[in-house]
């Protein structure tokens, strides 16, 4: 995978892109050395059409090879453009099936189940994954929003097959660093999602944060490249997939690989 991800959760919410910019975003991504993007299949307005967001980036990588699909399953969304969850490991297998079916391929590069349910044991719903990978259907299997503990026993439930962990991590959230020492103990990928502070909160984060928008005028850069610099000197298993919708956006975001900070100014931004 490329240092950095694309998280494509912006281009299928209500207040979406148009549909030629998402995939113009999409590709210049991929020309920009990205090669590893982020789905789901709840990645949509509301329940009416779920699975937007995986369409869109199998017909935006349409001919392209070599760029990771990521997706997830077990958040369901409702009529009235809420959440909810479900990790029963039939709606699981069954939610993976609707993924290759959408995504066009015979399997997904990394299937990941979304959040716990607390209806439902954690090694029920990594179960579903783990018979997933022995199937074929998948070729790596992850979770997302998982504690510690969770992520220790989807790693056993694996047999030690747990390839990523994706949790929300920013300056803003910085309690799931727990996990991302975990992940680094156990050479898991650690995927921070929302790694600048959310859609509504990325563009203030030099504003929010001084110290990032300090360094990065030192280097003559955003402070939201510097934020994902930051996390990428965190460790080699981090790799933060920053949402966008601009072809701009993401283009920022990639060149933060490039970026070398100083220990100095890491620990400014540790503080």
């Amino acid at each position: 995978m490329s240092a950095i991800g694309l998280g494509a959760m912006p281009m299928s919410l209500a207040g979406r892109p148009a549909r030629d910019q998402a995939i113009e975003t999409i590709r210049t991504a991929v020309e920009r050395g990205v090669t590893l993007i982020d789905t789901a299949d709840a990645y949509s307005a509301d329940d009416s059409d779920f699975g937007h967001n995986e369409e869109l980036i199998a017909e935006a990588l349409k001919g392209v090879t070599g760029v990771l699909v990521a997706t997830k399953g077990g958040h369901t969304r409702t009529p009235s453009g809420g959440w909810a969850v479900n990790g029963r490991p039939e709606y699981l297998k069954a939610a993976c099936e609707g993924s290759l079916r959408r995504l066009g391929v015979d399997a997904i590069d990394l299937y990941q189940f979304h959040r716990p349910d607390p209806e439902v044991p954690t090694a029920e719903s990594v179960g579903a994954l783990a018979e997933l990978l022995d199937e074929g259907k998948i070729r790596l299997a992850g979770v997302s929003n998982f504690n510690p503990a969770q992520i220790r026993e989807a790693n056993e439930v694996l047999g030690g097959r747990l390839a990523s962990v994706q949790n929300q991590f920013s300056p803003a959230f910085r309690s799931s660093d727990p996990e991302l020492e975990l992940c680094a103990e156990l050479d898991i990928a650690f995927l921070p999602w929302s790694p600048l502070g959310g859609i509504a909160s990325a563009a203030d984060l030099g504003s929010r944060f001084a110290a990032f928008a300090e360094v990065g005028a030192a280097h003559g850069v955003s402070p939201q490249r510097v934020c994902l610099a930051w996390m990428l000197a965190k460790a080699p298993q981090v790799v933060p997939i920053p949402g966008a919708s601009r072809p701009a956006s993401i283009t920022d975001s990639a060149a933060a690989a490039e970026l070398e900070l100083s220990a100095e100014e890491l620990r400014r931004l540790d503080g």
